[in-house]
């Protein structure tokens, strides 16, 4: 049985986790490293022997840092967030296969990376049967690869895949609620991605247009809910830091653009969720005019419930399901910029 996870926890802790580990000392290249047993993790020996394994796993990412491949690179950068997922779900005692499973992504690409192998995989599996979770977050992370920007976006690109993989995985364990925290991680990191992608330039990188990567937040409502009243805070906290980006960023505003959504549970293509994800519409409408946006730059738009970007299939009891369900209960709100 695992330990309850502090939600405060971030992926820069984790990483803090191994930086407490000894320097690595060099190793020679191996394709796989095995944790010991699940049944054999009993004794302080014992852990002590997957603790060096992390350890020269470690070392392994920072002889390839140390012979040139920059920290801010797609697949070293996958490499250590892989390390670091597998080392957070060790050390709290994940029983699971995952631990394992994502040791082995970060020894693959490190082990391509050791050998020269060109190309490199891009691809990023869900490890132990993870569950698929937020369409909309790794639509958002294909678009950016796609971007001038991206040289610049790597980092935060790559960490935001595989938290995703590490949310689908707590899914799996213990439902929605010990996902929702690694979902918050994998979308900060997917909002700072786009951000770099967006500031991205220099001499061997052309700016990046961005109209081709709009500020985007989702502001999300209670269950068949539509009033000001009826915003989680946490969203319309992220509303706010949008339109801050947007200045902090020297952006131009041109236009933004809503698409009001319900969730499933009136039942798909009902029309109550097609007027509610309206009002929803306007009711974000309304909050940006309050913030200062010209009214005749806002278009609103509704879908109903036609577009759930999270399924929760199997999810019980129904007050878990209603939660679970939530990121479909959304506006999404894109900042159209220059």
């Amino acid at each position: 049985m695992k330990t309850t996870m502090n939600p405060c926890r971030s992926r820069a802790a984790r990483m803090l986790g191994l930086a407490l580990l000894s320097a690595a000392t060099a190793v020679h290249a191996q394709d796989s490293v095995r944790l010991l047993p699940q049944q054999d993790r009993i004794t302080d020996e014992a852990i002590d022997a997957d603790l060096r394994s992390y350890e020269a796993t470690q070392g392994r990412i920072q002889a390839l840092n140390d012979a040139g491949r920059p920290v801010r690179d797609y697949h070293l950068s996958k490499a250590q967030c892989w390390l670091d997922v597998s080392f957070h779900e060790y050390t709290r005692n994940d029983r699971s296969a995952f631990p394992q499973a994502a040791l082995d992504e970060s020894v693959k690409l490190i082990a391509a990376m050791e050998r020269g192998a060109s190309p490199l995989p891009t691809d990023t599996p869900l490890v132990n049967d993870a569950r698929y979770l937020r369409q909309d977050l790794w639509q958002r992370l294909r678009v950016l690869q796609g971007t001038p920007g991206f040289a610049c976006a790597q980092q935060a690109a790559a960490c935001g895949e595989v938290e995703l993989v590490h949310a689908g995985n707590e899914f799996n364990q213990q439902q929605w609620r010990h996902a929702k925290p690694y979902i918050q991680i994998a979308e900060d990191l997917v909002n700072d991605a786009e951000a770099m992608a967006r500031q991205c330039g220099g001499p061997a990188v052309a700016p990046t247009p961005a109209a081709e990567l709009p500020v985007v937040a989702n502001v999300l409502f209670e269950f068949d809910r539509d009033g000001r009243g009826d915003i989680r805070a946490d969203s319309l906290q992220g509303l706010d830091r949008a339109l801050a980006r947007v200045a902090e960023e020297g952006l131009v505003l041109e236009r933004v653009e809503l698409v009001g959504h319900a969730d499933r549970l009136q039942g798909l293509g009902a029309e109550h969720n097609e007027a509610l994800s309206a009002r929803r519409a306007r009711t974000v409408q309304a909050l940006l005019v309050e913030r200062g946006v010209a009214a005749d730059r806002i278009d609103y738009h509704y879908r109903g419930d036609t577009e759930q970007v999270q399924k929760c299939d199997g999810v019980k009891p129904r007050a878990a399901l209603r939660e679970c369900l939530l990121p479909n209960r959304r506006v999404e709100v894109r900042f159209i910029v220059r």
